[in-house]
């Protein structure tokens, strides 16, 4: 059975290259590659479809055929479109259809079973691919366009400059016609689905209470990166650890979500600012990637980067905590987990402060390394702990957030060993994968059926009447 994994935007190789340093380069990616293997490992053949880059700066994705491993099952396949360059997700929109066609050409000898599609761009694409074959596909949103502009406090005075940035008009309109024409929306929480799919912008298409149109599969951690066994492998980033702490015993709290403005880093630097009795608890960490020293190498990042890095610097000069405060250079998932492993030992806690989280994978990853888990209420996390295996908070209550943080750090043992038996019996790939194959067995059987005539990738009439009747 040949399966295919739409994802234009980022990229994939077996290096993990660029993973989390920049925003096309998040957690979507490792979960199609997870997913992607384990469905390999239960006989699927699996092919990742994503974009061919011809760029200096981006020399890892420019062959046309890539692998993971030796089995070359999944086997990456970079089709060529919207010239060599890399260019930013918000990009690609005006160049899907020559996507979708460079992917007909390519397959043009063999027979596509099912296809499973991610985020906007990739959903539109199998709208676009089963306009022409009829194939049958799933969606997997990731996340949507109308939760980000109701974060971003988008209005009608001010959409038409936030969406030449955003791009919603393009994005909510192939978010629209992924939902109507999916044989299957994929959710990583009921709470996701009954929260996001039935946004005003897609109630009329989201069918949210139509059972048979969703499916929730929790995403999983890859147990054999994300344990709390320090073996041998793991020497080389201890030793990195070891030395920046100088025997140094103290847990500690750590932060290592990309620099992203939702993620919200900044309000546990100020919790953690304003509580002399988190510092006599714990040291703050924070995992950077390609920076050992924000204070000298700030200049290396991003200016969206350096925004949000800023703020920070700024708050632990003025609380004069700088001696309290430990940056971490980790340059790949196999360093992530191996220093979630080292700080465990240390009885530290992770704390994941996002406005919102669909879904939260940072945290079941950290809590499966053995570190109790800290997170958001609002999203994913309030499902994912239910069971009082993680402590909820409030991330616009910096009080709430200091509270969560002394009940994770004064509590760790009970916390850690109960995260720990959550992951393992929840939330795993292989339980992701086989999720998958439930909806890619069910797909098959359906008949195939063609899309007459695709509307055009605009939705900026609706996002407009639906800005101008919006209750304030």
């Amino acid at each position: 059975m040949k399966v295919l994994f739409l994802n234009p935007q980022g990229n994939f190789d077996k290096n993990d290259s660029h993973l989390t340093e920049h925003p096309d380069f998040g957690g979507q990616l490792i979960y199609v590659k997870e997913v992607s293997k384990e469905l390999a490992n239960l006989n699927v053949s699996v092919d990742i479809v994503t974009r061919q880059i011809i760029d200096p700066n981006w020399p890892e994705f420019s062959k046309k055929l890539d692998y993971f491993d030796t089995t070359q099952n999944p086997t990456i396949v970079r089709i060529p479109f919207g010239g060599e360059k890399f260019l930013n997700k918000e990009l690609l929109w005006p160049h899907l259809k020559e996507y979708v066609g460079n992917i007909l050409a390519f397959y043009q000898n063999q027979k596509i079973d099912f296809v499973t599609t991610h985020y906007a761009d990739g959903g539109y694409s199998g709208v676009l691919l089963k306009s022409k074959l009829g194939v049958n596909f799933s969606f997997t949103g990731h996340s949507l366009g109308a939760q980000k502009m109701d974060k971003l406090n988008v209005s009608h005075e001010n959409f038409e400059d936030l969406d030449k940035e955003y791009h919603f008009s393009q994005r909510i309109m192939a978010e629209r016609l992924s939902m109507k024409y999916a044989s299957k929306i994929i959710v990583s929480t009921s709470m996701e689905r009954y929260e996001q799919y039935s946004h005003p912008l897609y109630a009329d298409v989201s069918e949210v209470e139509n059972d048979s149109k969703y499916k929730v599969i929790p995403p999983g951690v890859n147990t054999e990166i994300f344990n709390d066994d320090l073996t041998d492998l793991d020497q080389e980033t201890v030793a990195q650890i070891e030395k920046k702490l100088n025997k140094q015993q103290k847990p500690f709290i750590i932060l290592s979500s990309r620099l992203d403005l939702k993620k919200n880093h900044i309000s546990v630097v100020k919790a953690y600012a304003n509580s002399k009795d988190l510092q006599d608890k714990a040291n703050l960490g924070i995992f950077l990637r390609g920076i050992p020293d924000p204070f000298t190498d700030i200049h290396k990042l991003s200016e969206n980067e350096r925004s949000i890095l800023t703020p920070i610097l700024e708050e632990i000069e003025k609380a004069d905590i700088k001696d309290k405060v430990y940056f971490f250079d980790l340059k790949s998932q196999l360093a992530l987990a191996t220093a979630y492993k080292f700080f465990s030992k240390l009885k530290s806690v992770f704390v994941l402060p996002s406005f919102y989280e669909p879904f939260g994978l940072a945290p079941i990853e950290a809590g499966a390394c053995g570190l109790a888990v800290i997170a958001t209420k609002n999203g994913g996390p309030s499902e994912i702990f239910s069971d009082g295996s993680g402590v909820l908070i409030d991330p616009e209550d910096i009080q709430d957030i200091v509270e969560g943080l002394i009940k994770g750090l004064n509590n760790y043992d009970y916390f850690s060993k109960k995260v720990k038996k959550r992951v393992l019996e929840n939330y795993t790939w292989k339980s992701t994968a086989r999720g998958y194959l439930e909806v890619i067995e069910g797909g098959v059987k359906l008949p195939k059926k063609t899309i007459e005539k695709v509307p055009s990738l605009d939705a900026k009439e609706i996002i407009i009447d639906f800005l101008k009747n919006k209750k304030i």
